[in-house]
């Protein structure tokens, strides 16, 4: 059983940064392929992008070039680190885990509020 913890979230004015975290508990957290969703109000879930257990990145066309996953397998940690973000980006951040094997993700953090502000 893997429990994710987000934290990080709070408010940020257009074009600044904020790095969210992701604390995993599990011994087989480097092995996993952890990710980022968001929700924005009134809309459906949308994906961010995914790290690998390699370091491998990949990333939703609307954040690609501003957005970036890295993983720290020591702390058991993924972060998502936000930059030149936009009144768009405003949304609950959530993060996920799965095992390699699996086609979905079955562990989901209970997420943190991103506002940006114009």
């Amino acid at each position: 059983q893997v429990q994710l913890v987000e934290s990080g979230g709070g408010l940020v004015q257009a074009g600044g940064s904020l790095t969210l975290s992701c604390a995993a508990s599990g011994r087989t957290f480097s092995s996993y392929t952890m990710a980022w969703f968001r929700q924005a109000p009134g809309k459906e879930r949308e994906f961010v992008g995914f790290i690998l257990w390699n370091g491998y990145t990949y990333y939703a066309e609307s954040v690609k070039g501003r957005f970036t996953i890295s993983r720290d397998n020591a702390e058991n940690t993924v972060y998502l680190q936000m930059n030149s973000v936009k009144p768009e980006d405003t949304a609950v951040y959530y993060c996920a885990g799965k095992q390699r094997s699996d086609s979905e993700y079955g562990y989901w953090g209970q997420g943190t509020q991103v506002t940006v502000s114009s």
